[in-house]
């Protein structure tokens, strides 16, 4: 029986992470679930699963937590989510959370010995080469649970490295493929968090809106699959049916085709090598309709064009461009920026950096804070002073 820590367990992955958990009640146990908010929540998977520890981002969430349940042995802070993702009772460690803040647990994580099940394309963003680097040095193994990622490492499973000629990234578009230029101007929120395909949170779905998610899955991908830029494509599937594919040498493809539903690759990544029966709907393939897939153009969409700048240069480059994205996006999502924002703001920010090639975690995470406190600056700077009387 695996012992398994769901790091952001409230959040939309965490949520189908032990729904997943529940339907094998023999091979899975919760050790361990953790939050940033949403405690009411966090309380009701507390009565379901009985872990041992629970981790809460902020010592008010830990208070809420201990009145709705009277567990008092609440862990918080980035230190408790260390301790609980490197606890000797835990054996996989899922990474369901979006954003920075569970970088050092994960670096604990690997270092003990820990499996690692990753949702999160921001930690790979950041720090793919720390994290490769430690995996390896320490004889454990990170499974992706992105779907696109999950679908590339299902396809190059026992395929030479040699014999792949390119790896190509899928993605339905998001909510605003199609649109002219002049539409996505006057685009609003409720268009723009209205995915047409995945049930995701706020934050994705705005990247999923401007492809911003591509080009950070392009980067993830360099780091997980050990692949240069230029053998890594992206193309538009509005089908959503396959979510990757490879090209071998022999001009030979092969594809992973599957239903849109996250618990898939969530449980390929707990059950991997093996694969065990779902209750997920089966993908009826005499129902499908023609599979189109169209290349994106990057001056339509100037964050993927971002992203790829900054994937070519690796390294700090692609840290800055995390910071500054999820700043700016955390701010529309507060209505304290436009959607014309977004690659306005991380387009600055990449202007005042300078390059670096390799760097350690305490410098990953300082050029991190760097990159937030530059974007919120230049946020800052073009805000709309009330006119005075």
């Amino acid at each position: 029986m695996k012992r398994i820590a769901v790091l952001g367990s409230t959040g939309s992955i965490g949520a189908s992470t032990l729904s997943v958990i529940a339907s094998h009640p023999d091979k899975f146990r919760v050790v361990g679930i953790a939050a940033r908010s949403r405690v009411h929540l966090l309380a009701e998977q507390f009565q379901a699963f009985h872990p041992a520890r629970v981790a809460v981002w902020e010592e008010e969430g830990a208070c809420a937590f201990t009145r709705l349940t009277g567990h008092r042995e609440v862990l918080v802070g980035a230190a408790g989510l260390t301790e609980l993702a490197t606890h000797p009772d835990v054996d996989l460690v899922v990474v369901a959370t979006s954003g920075h803040d569970a970088l050092r647990a994960v670096v604990a994580a690997i270092q003990a010995g820990k499996r690692i099940a990753l949702a999160s394309k921001e930690l790979l963003v950041m720090a793919g080469s720390l994290l490769m680097r430690l995996v390896k040095a320490h004889g454990t193994s990170l499974v992706p649970i992105d779907s696109e990622h999950a679908a590339l490492f299902q396809c190059l499973q026992g395929v030479p490295r040699a014999h792949v000629r390119r790896v190509v990234i899928t993605g339905s578009g998001g909510p605003l493929w199609g649109m002219a230029p002049a539409q996505m101007r006057a685009v609003t929120r409720e268009q723009v968090l209205a995915h047409p395909k995945w049930r995701m949170g706020p934050k994705i779905t705005v990247d999923s809106a401007t492809l911003m998610n591509k080009g950070l899955e392009v980067i993830e991908a360099q780091h997980l699959f050990e692949m240069p830029l230029s053998r890594i494509d992206v193309v538009i599937h509005p089908e959503a049916v396959v979510h990757a594919l490879i090209e071998l040498v022999d001009g030979t493809w092969m594809a992973q085709m599957s239903p849109c539903d996250m618990r898939l690759p969530i449980q390929f990544a707990l059950s991997f090598p093996e694969r065990w029966e779902t209750a997920v709907p089966r993908l009826d393939l005499t129902q499908l309709s023609a599979l189109r897939f169209i290349a994106p153009d990057p001056e339509h969409f100037p964050c993927l064009r971002l992203a790829l700048e900054a994937a070519s240069r690796n390294g700090s480059s692609c840290i800055v461009l995390n910071g500054a994205n999820e700043t700016v996006v955390h701010a529309y999502l507060r209505e304290q920026a436009s959607f014309a924002d977004i690659p306005r703001v991380i387009a600055e920010v990449l202007a005042q950096h300078a390059p670096v090639a390799e760097l350690d975690l305490e410098a990953i995470l300082a050029l991190d804070a760097w990159s937030r406190r530059a974007a919120s600056e230049a946020l800052q700077a073009c805000a709309v002073v009330p006119m005075t009387t």
